[in-house]
């Protein structure tokens, strides 16, 4: 699966742009004109960068990202605008962002900044793929969500994908139903127990039964085979 981001730019034209040069290079992009649908969306879907210009109509960037390191979300942030004085980027830097381009900038500086900050964010999950199972050399990819068998991609569906990444990524601890409910399904889907045990059953079929364990009124997790 494509690594998501959220681009918070009023400008339509440049939103445009920033949006096609991105959906070019593979990444699914959100966009959103306002800093209150900055919020929302940010709360209520997970990405894995965050690109927000400053001055914003209904707030700011700053204000927004503040907020929202406030509520524990540590999504890696870029923070593309004109403001160019000391010390505005310092009032980024402090708000929590992990990069400051400055208006104008040039788009290819923007991708390869973007690519540098997902990779570093994927780095502490993966050495480049993760084993799962090694009699059936089975791996998976947590930057594009992709599992394989030797060199072949293993279809999954979405749900699949992001709740085996998030598993590994919380692993070797348990994640409780609450918090994957929370994790994969959006605001606009109605969580079900039965789903989420089709999934369970789905992955375990192909990754081996005890790869994926569970404890009543706890959660689930992943243990692999060198952790177990």
């Amino acid at each position: 699966m494509a690594a998501k981001i959220l681009l918070l730019e009023d400008d339509l034209s440049l939103n445009e742009i920033i949006n096609e040069a991105l959906s070019d290079e593979g990444f699914k992009v959100s966009c959103v004109f306002d800093a209150q649908e900055a919020l929302e969306k940010a709360y209520e879907e997970n990405f894995d960068l965050w690109i927000f210009d400053v001055k914003v109509p209904k707030g700011n960037g700053f204000e927004v990202l503040k907020e929202l390191r406030e509520s524990g979300k540590n999504t890696p942030a870029i923070f593309l605008t004109s403001l160019s004085m000391p010390d505005d980027v310092r009032q980024g830097f402090l708000s929590g962002c992990d990069d400051y381009i400055k208006k104008p900038f040039d788009i290819d500086e923007l991708i390869i900044r973007v690519k540098n900050i997902i990779k570093r964010n994927f780095s502490h999950q993966k050495e480049d793929l993760i084993f799962l199972n090694s009699s059936k050399n089975i791996s998976f990819d947590p930057l594009n969500k992709t599992l394989y068998q030797d060199k072949t991609i293993i279809n999954l569906t979405n749900k699949e994908k992001e709740l085996l990444a998030l598993l590994l990524k919380k692993r070797p601890h348990f994640v409780s139903i609450e918090t994957i409910f929370d994790e994969i399904w959006s605001l606009d889907e109605e969580p079900a127990i039965m789903s989420l045990r089709v999934y369970v059953k789905n992955l375990r079929k192909i990754l081996g039964k005890d790869l994926i364990i569970n404890q009543r009124n706890i959660g689930y997790a992943i243990r692999l085979e060198n952790e177990k």
